[in-house]
């Protein structure tokens, strides 16, 4: 009786093993540079045959322009499971009327369709899902080894969607939580986790990000994952496939806690790499403008002719003579917004995150701006959440967002300890 036990048991233990090495099998993390557009503030990653996709942190697929008769692609079936990945969120303002069309070479067949949305303009387009060819570098933390391409499930879209994306920019690479993201597709493809870290550049310097879990190290061989603070839970926001947490324990202001209504429940806070400074829901916005101001003032920060108006047509309410601001190694000297998070984490927002040079102009603008009502508008839509950190926000501060644990973790801002997320070796070792 023992005998046949003892075999169930082994049985069971190789398929454990193999299920965790089936898990894992081997793969290395890749790794991409992060570019910034200096006009459009946009970061990309030449991920298409080199070719720059924006990154786009709400975006559930990744969508291109095809060759016009999309002859040269795999155009997926209506009952492919990627098809029905492409469908599982639909851009604003877009009803959904199924998943595909017939073939006009072939009644019997239905070809997939998807809708590519800017997340700059606002516009949406319908085109063919299929099979592309997507790049980036095998890495082990500290330089890329060798090229990995791989295939994707991706969106066609025409070439007027491109519009105000940066140059040469030929699509976006959604990085949402979805099973048709970047991420989530790199790590089917290539075994690694469904984890990836951003660690944004300011000043078009280039940026470093990394798909699959794994180390990050500065150039000078320096950790920068070891600086990495405690998790935060990823929450969802609606039915946005987008990144959100709550400041349950509050906003502050230089420690002090900002006296906020609390008629809307968690404050939920969202990113987004493509708007680039915070934007405020309007009962966020103005006891955190007042806080932020009478702190300036109580702080001495504010110099005798310090205060300026904002420019016209500028979204800033708060703008300040430059020459007249003393510069510390966080930024400017400031109060720093915080936010409690859940958990025990908190996103201090310093003087070089919390202040936007206004080019052309000896001029620094607190970089929070109301939200308008278009502003909210998104996958899922539904209420607005209390802030979204903007590009500005999330500069030189290595964020690992890791979709299997749902979780968020972050460094904080590491230009003030000597490093840069420009410092990554992209030289391919000998």
């Amino acid at each position: 009786m023992s005998r046949p036990k003892h075999f169930f048991l082994v049985a069971v233990s190789i398929c454990i093993f193999a299920c965790a090495t089936a898990g894992d099998r081997g793969g290395q993390p890749l790794v991409t540079a992060i570019a910034k557009d200096a006009a459009t503030s946009l970061y990309t990653i030449p991920a298409k045959s080199g070719r720059p996709l924006v990154l786009d942190l709400s975006g559930p697929i990744v969508w291109s322009t095809c060759d016009d008769d999309g002859a040269s692609h795999d155009t997926l079936e209506c009952n492919d499971m990627d098809c029905m990945r492409a469908h599982r969120f639909h851009p604003p303002n877009c009803p959904h009327n199924g998943n595909g069309m017939p073939d006009a070479q072939n009644d019997h067949r239905c070809k997939c369709t998807a809708h590519p949305h800017n997340p700059v303009s606002g516009d949406t387009a319908s085109g063919d899902m299929v099979r592309v060819t997507l790049s980036a570098n095998a890495t082990d933390g500290k330089n890329p080894l060798h090229e990995v391409s791989f295939t994707a499930a991706a969106s066609c879209a025409p070439d007027s969607l491109l519009a105000g994306l940066p140059p040469g920019a030929v699509g976006v690479a959604g990085l949402a939580r979805s099973g048709l993201a970047f991420p989530a597709q790199v790590a089917r493809t290539q075994g690694v986790a469904n984890s990836f870290a951003l660690c944004l550049g300011n000043r078009e310097r280039a940026g470093v990000a990394i798909f699959g879990g794994g180390p990050l190290f500065a150039a000078n061989g320096r950790s920068i994952t070891d600086m990495l603070g405690g998790d935060t839970p990823l929450r969802k926001h609606g039915e946005s496939p987008g990144y959100y947490v709550t400041a349950s324990r509050g906003v502050f202001v230089d420690g002090a806690r900002v006296p906020l209504e609390d008629s809307y429940g968690p404050l939920a806070i969202g990113f987004s790499t493509t708007t680039p400074y915070a934007l405020v829901r309007r009962d966020v916005y103005r006891p955190l403008i007042d806080a932020f101001d009478q702190a300036m003032e109580r702080d001495g920060a504010i110099t005798a002719g310090a205060r300026i108006p904002s420019p016209a047509g500028s979204p800033f309410e708060l703008c300040y003579n430059s020459s007249r601001l003393s510069l510390t190694r966080f930024g400017y000297f400031v109060p720093t917004v915080g936010f409690g998070l859940e958990g025990g984490a908190s996103w201090a927002v310093q003087g070089i995150n919390s202040m936007a040079l206004v080019i052309g102009r000896r001029m620094a603008c607190f970089g929070f701006v109301e939200m308008k009502e278009g502003d909210k508008a998104g996958y899922g839509g539904g209420a607005a959440p209390a802030v979204v950190l903007g590009g500005l926000q999330m500069e030189e501060n290595l964020v690992v967002f890791d979709e299997e644990k749902r979780t968020m973790a972050f460094t904080g801002q590491i230009n003030g300890r000597g490093l840069s997320c420009s410092n990554f070796n992209f030289t391919m070792p000998a």
